[in-house]
């Protein structure tokens, strides 16, 4: 029996939405999946039912994302945080330096990491402006012989994204895409390793995603921990231990809900015309609302911004609440307010709220 449940406006900057179909999908599957007579969070990770479930994850994604056979795919947990360190440890080899450009809270996070196991140092940073840009890519300074030069693809917390990743030759490059993978084009030949936490556009917390390349694995240091090592799941097709099965299965699924809807090309269209009607609001308020980021910079994923006073951003997120608008509040580190529209953000709700943000300034305007 469908149950007619009234779905809120999920703005979450993560756990954030997931699409209605995907879900619906997994409570007819909960407790008999597909004919197994137990739920996939009962399954051997061992067993072949789960295996092809694992496998479709991972071809599914490098489907949507043109992964070559030169990458391995790895299913890890810790979220990205736990990479913050496994990087360093993996590939920050003694005598060699690596390379942090600064652009938020999650780049200042990875880089205070990194220094715990070596040399490292900042090739650019926009702190001084109060990351309201993504430095250009001019401005990105280092010696050409780095262990690997780091970057952050899309800033939650202050609402910026790169626009153009840096060419960086011989130095390999590393990329944080948690909150944007698989929201736009991405060209993955210009990355050793890209990383993302699940649960903003791919599925639930509980999963990181690992895209690394062959080449740059071989460089890897071997003397660490087993579970620190990605050679070691590498090796094991991320089944050296017990995976998050359960996690893994429903980013499969919204993998395949991104196939069925027509692919990135789909949803690179959504992203925008989602950002856009939001983006507007801010734009034509004649500076009632004061977007955080600089134009160049401003994400499709996470759209942040001030009102006039304090006093009258409490009363904005009080009366938003109301109207069952969720997760608009900025990040507690900066305040402000925050709407994030990842993939499964559906772009009625994306309407609602600027329509919710024009009457909200006419009444208070």
């Amino acid at each position: 029996m469908k149950l007619d449940i009234k779905r809120a406006y999920n703005f979450n900057a993560g756990p954030s939405a997931l699409p209605l179909s995907v879900l619906e999908k997994a409570q007819q599957e909960l407790i008999d999946f597909r004919g197994t007579g137990m739920s996939i969070m009962e399954l051997s990770h061992r067993s072949a039912a789960y295996e092809e479930v694992h496998n479709q994850a991972i071809a599914r994604l490098k489907d949507l994302m043109g992964i070559s056979e030169d990458y391995e795919v790895l299913f890890l947990q810790g979220g990205a945080s736990l990479q913050f360190s496994m990087i360093p440890m993996n590939f920050l080899g003694e005598g060699k330096k690596a390379g942090y450009v600064m652009t938020g809270s999650w780049s200042e996070k990875a880089f205070a990491e990194a220094k715990l196991f070596g040399e490292v140092a900042q090739a650019a940073s926009s702190k001084e402006g109060k990351y309201r840009r993504i430095p250009r890519l001019a401005e990105i300074q280092y010696q050409g012989d780095e262990a690997y030069l780091h970057l952050t693809s899309n800033n939650t917390i202050y609402g910026t994204q790169w626009k153009e990743f840096p060419a960086t030759g011989n130095v390999p490059l590393i990329a944080d895409m948690s909150s944007d993978i698989l929201s736009k084009h991405v060209d993955v030949s210009k990355f050793s390793m890209i990383y993302a936490g699940a649960q903003k556009n791919l599925g639930p917390s509980g999963v990181t995603v690992v895209i690394v390349r062959k080449e740059f694995l071989e460089k890897a240091n071997s003397n660490i921990p087993t579970m620190l090592k990605y050679s070691t799941h590498a090796k094991n097709n991320s089944l050296y231990n017990t995976p998050p099965t359960f996690g893994i299965y429903m980013l499969g699924e919204v993998l395949g809900w991104v196939q069925e809807i027509g692919g990135l090309e789909e949803v690179v269209r959504r992203n925008e015309e989602k950002a856009k009607v939001i983006y507007d609001a801010i734009d034509h308020s004649n500076g009632f609302y004061i977007g955080h980021a600089e134009n160049d910079s401003r994400s499709l994923m996470n759209i942040t911004f001030n009102l006039k006073s304090e006093e009258l951003e409490k009363a904005f997120l009080a009366q938003a609440k109301q109207e069952g608008f969720i997760g608009v509040n900025g990040h507690r580190s900066i305040g402000g307010c925050r709407a994030s529209t990842y993939n499964a953000v559906p772009y009625e709700s994306c309407k609602a709220f600027s329509e919710f943000m024009e009457q909200f300034q006419k009444q208070n305007g």
